[in-house]
């Protein structure tokens, strides 16, 4: 995988312009607020996800604007190919001259892994965020996994909207147990996929910590859900499970105004030396669990892709001791990376550097 020329107008900060990247190590330099990180989020749409940052679309168009506009040209299934994004109040995309039904069409086709600072927080933050990394990664291997998400999350809505309406009466419990059939038909296929997902990639992630800690330390991960069911069993049988939870929380979700209970409210546990990484891991063990496992990521998709995806590192080696850099660049050596930073570290010596400034990047 590698991208050969990223040309954006009207995005964000930067200013209309094309790019020819380095087929290995991108160093892009600047102070903060430049518009360094725009060009890695710019890079990381072309996988059909949403930004990294957590905006949304409307907010990727440059101030006073309608639209923007993005186009890469990269080499993917050895052979060259080209892609474009318009944004408005959200992104469509062209693939080889084709009008896609939506950008999420393009995951799978160009791949890439993000590593950014919010990452380092990643094991101490909310569940929401430890979901996400598995979900996005997912949709990378699964690109169909995007349509179960959002069809999980459509009737995730009406469900709770109606366990938020006050003159539904009598038939609130018919109600509820319609949407809980929906809700258990797509939710088991969630569970169903993070679960073989991260059974994938614990024995990955587990090497790569153990080199990071020098071998003295153990890494884990473990799903939680409040459904309970095994590694082996089938969606068909997580369905059953998760409609039976579902109905056991109906006065709970009537109470509260919501679902409190399913997929968009479980969790993935990390644990080192079998305790739990969020509440007993120093900050440097916490560091190693997410690289171990953004690393892991990496590795799933070059097994499955058969190609190495690029790697967006955004502003995190100046947080990371040289051992850890060291380990991430050798790690994804002879892979197109792109790293930002305010100043290079001794490792970054052999890239080629570019500068950013006032959203103009130049050599």
């Amino acid at each position: 995988m590698q991208v050969t020329r990223l040309t954006f107008d009207r995005f964000r900060n930067l200013k209309a312009g094309e790019w020819e990247p380095y087929s290995g190590v991108n160093v892009i330099l600047g102070e903060n607020a430049q518009g360094k990180t725009n060009i890695l989020e710019a890079l990381w749409l072309f996988t059909g996800g949403k930004s990294f940052r957590g905006a949304k679309d409307s907010e990727l168009v440059a101030f006073g604007e309608e639209q923007s506009s993005l186009a890469m040209n990269f080499i993917a299934e050895g052979r060259e190919q080209n892609a474009e994004i318009t944004i408005k109040s959200r992104r469509s995309a062209v693939l080889n001259g084709v009008t896609q039904t939506s950008a999420s069409k393009l995951a799978g086709v160009f791949c890439g892994i993000v590593f950014s600072p919010a990452h380092l927080s990643l094991i101490k933050g909310a569940p929401l965020e430890r979901r996400r990394l598995v979900d996005a990664a997912y949709c990378q291997l699964r690109p169909a996994y995007v349509k179960t998400l959002t069809e999980y999350s459509r009737v995730l809505t009406q469900r709770n909207a109606l366990c938020k309406a006050k003159n539904v009466g009598d038939a609130a419990e018919e109600l509820m147990e319609l949407w809980d059939r929906q809700l258990a038909q797509i939710g088991c296929r969630i569970i169903h996929a993070r679960q073989r997902y991260i059974k994938k990639m614990t024995p990955v992630a587990r090497e790569i910590y153990h080199g990071l800690s020098s071998g003295k330390e153990e890494f884990d991960l473990q799903y939680r859900s409040a459904v309970d069911c095994g590694e082996e069993e089938t969606a068909a049988e997580i369905a059953v499970k998760l409609y039976a939870v579902l109905r056991e929380h109906h006065r709970e979700d009537l109470a509260a105004g919501f679902t409190t209970v399913g997929p968009h409210r479980d969790d993935i546990e990390v644990l080192i030396n079998g305790h739990p990484a969020r509440s007993f891991g120093s900050q440097g063990q916490q560091r190693s669990a997410v690289l171990a496992m953004k690393l892991a990521e990496a590795s799933l998709l070059e097994e499955v892709t058969g190609e190495k995806p690029i790697a967006l590192l955004d502003d995190v080696m100046s947080e990371l001791d040289l051992s850890r850099q060291e380990y991430i660049l050798n790690h994804i050596r002879d892979w197109q990376v792109f790293i930002t930073c305010c100043e290079p570290t001794p490792l970054m010596r052999d890239g080629k550097q570019f500068s950013m400034k006032n959203g103009i990047l130049s050599t």
